[in-house]
């Protein structure tokens, strides 16, 4: 099940509530260690060196605990009390070329600004280069704000323990986090504590698209309307048309401009292909709309804008707006029951809300509900690092999945499509929430797939390979 996001606080609690249960917290801190040291495991190879960097605090006991379990990897511990005498053998065990660095210097329980030893000696860990994992949170990062108390580690990923702490989400805390990635299975009891924000984990998705009825036929799966692509932006199209087939709804039909059909026409062999004009009329079996992939180059602009404002104000249909369409859907209320997503980048985000980039990412979760208020409280995909999902109230989640490598042209068009293939079927229509937090799961678990298996693919890899993980 998803986890809540929680501060310090509420951290603090939940493991009270655990101490009270009669749990042993050594035997906590052995499975965070035997949970920290499966990930340095996926992390290093075999005979690879870990050099493990231990506090005095708890986090360096979790530290402690890993060498246990790193089996078929060579070890060394560095149980640092005062960062000045150690300096030394720290140079002495960089100087090996470890594969990786596991990091309990501090936890969460670090309140007050480091000195000048403790700043050397991270700053020293961050020059060499060399790979971390970070115990719970950067050491150095303040696991409330996302600021630091004059360095911090940063880690290449980053295992909290329990559930993500509010702090690590902030945009001043990406370089230090780096992946964020959650332990649940050391031995805490049930959190206590509830947040809006949530994070989502891969088990949440267990039997999830539903199994489809033995006899289901392609007229019981949906028919998706893509209405994109112009001139010099057809690609979009095809990427977005192709990621909705990957959904396996019924049909799939691609209304594009008279301009481009003959271009995207013969890219599309199980998808059909209409030209868009203002007079179309759509198909009676048509269950769910996507309007706006590779439409800035249109030359039908007001005719478009006008069909995409009263398809948003009138439809009782599923409309997923993306890309240049966002400017044109309007703030009045669409009908009531009536599934509306937007799937905007933080600059579209910040164009909607007429601020800047920088302003929305510094405050996600705020940007998010303003342009669902704004928009009549539909469903928003906030993209980007740790896509957002939600709406103007209610829970806001998290997803954990996808990578750096996502940044291509493209990338937004393909989840468009596969978010749109996914909510044209009546039956994910019924939990729209999960629908789309499946889909940005998907999105990005393919990405992570494909950047372990090969650093040089495309777009087009990407469309090939999304749904298609578990």
């Amino acid at each position: 099940m998803s986890v809540p996001v929680i501060n310090t606080a509420q951290m603090r609690e939940w493991e009270r509530a655990t101490w009270a249960s009669g749990q042993n917290e050594i035997e906590v801190i052995r499975r965070v260690g035997k949970r920290v040291a499966r990930r340095a495991r996926r992390l290093t190879r075999a005979d690879d060196l870990i050099l493990i960097l231990a506090g005095k605090g708890k986090n360096g006991s979790d530290a402690s605990a890993t060498r246990e379990f790193l089996d078929g990897r060579k070890n060394e511990l560095l149980d640092i009390a005062a960062p000045e005498n150690f300096l030394p053998a720290l140079e002495t065990a960089l100087a090996q070329k470890p594969a990786l660095i596991i990091d309990g210097l501090f936890g969460i329980g670090l309140n007050r600004p480091l000195d000048n030893g403790w700043i050397k000696l991270i700053e020293r860990v961050n020059e060499s280069k060399i790979p971390v994992l970070s115990i719970d949170v950067p050491s150095g990062l303040d696991a409330d704000t996302g600021e630091h108390f004059g360095a911090a580690i940063e880690a290449a990923v980053t295992l909290t323990v329990g559930a993500p702490k509010i702090g690590m989400l902030a945009q001043a805390a990406w370089p230090f986090v780096g992946r964020l990635e959650v332990a649940e299975d050391v031995g805490l009891v049930s959190c206590p504590v509830e947040t809006e924000m949530n994070w989502t984990q891969p088990e949440d998705f267990q039997g999830f698209p539903p199994r489809r009825a033995v006899a289901g036929h392609k007229g019981s799966f949906g028919h998706l309307a893509v209405v994109a692509g112009s001139f010099g932006f057809h690609g979009a199209a095809v990427l977005a048309t192709h990621a909705a087939q990957r959904a396996q709804p019924g049909l799939v039909t691609l209304f594009a401009q008279e301009k481009i059909y003959p271009v995207v026409a013969p890219q599309l062999q199980s998808a059909m292909v209409g030209v868009w004009k203002p007079e179309t009329n759509f198909q009676k079996t048509i269950t769910a709309f996507l309007v706006g992939c590779g439409l800035a180059g249109t030359d039908l602009a007001d005719a478009m804008k006008l069909f995409t404002r009263e398809l948003w104000l009138e439809s009782e249909l599923p409309v997923i707006v993306d890309a240049t369409a966002l400017d044109w859907i309007s703030s009045a209320e669409f009908p009531k029951d009536a599934v509306r997503v937007v799937t905007p980048h933080p600059g579209e985000a910040a164009h909607l809300l007429k601020t800047t980039a920088d302003k929305v990412q510094s405050a996600r979760p705020q940007a998010l509900r303003a342009i669902s208020k704004q928009l009549g409280n539909c469903w928003v995909v906030l993209k980007g690092h740790q896509t957002l999902i939600g709406r103007s109230t209610g829970e806001l989640f998290v997803n954990p999945s996808g990578n750096p490598h996502l940044g291509q042209g493209g990338s937004g068009d393909a989840l468009a499509g596969y978010i749109s293939g996914l909510l044209a079927q009546t039956q994910l229509q019924e939990d729209v929430e999960k629908t789309l937090r499946y889909a940005v799961w998907q999105h990005g678990h393919a990405a992570d797939g494909l950047q372990a298996a090969r650093s040089n693919w495309v777009v087009e890899d990407l469309v090939e390979e999304i749904g298609n993980v578990r």
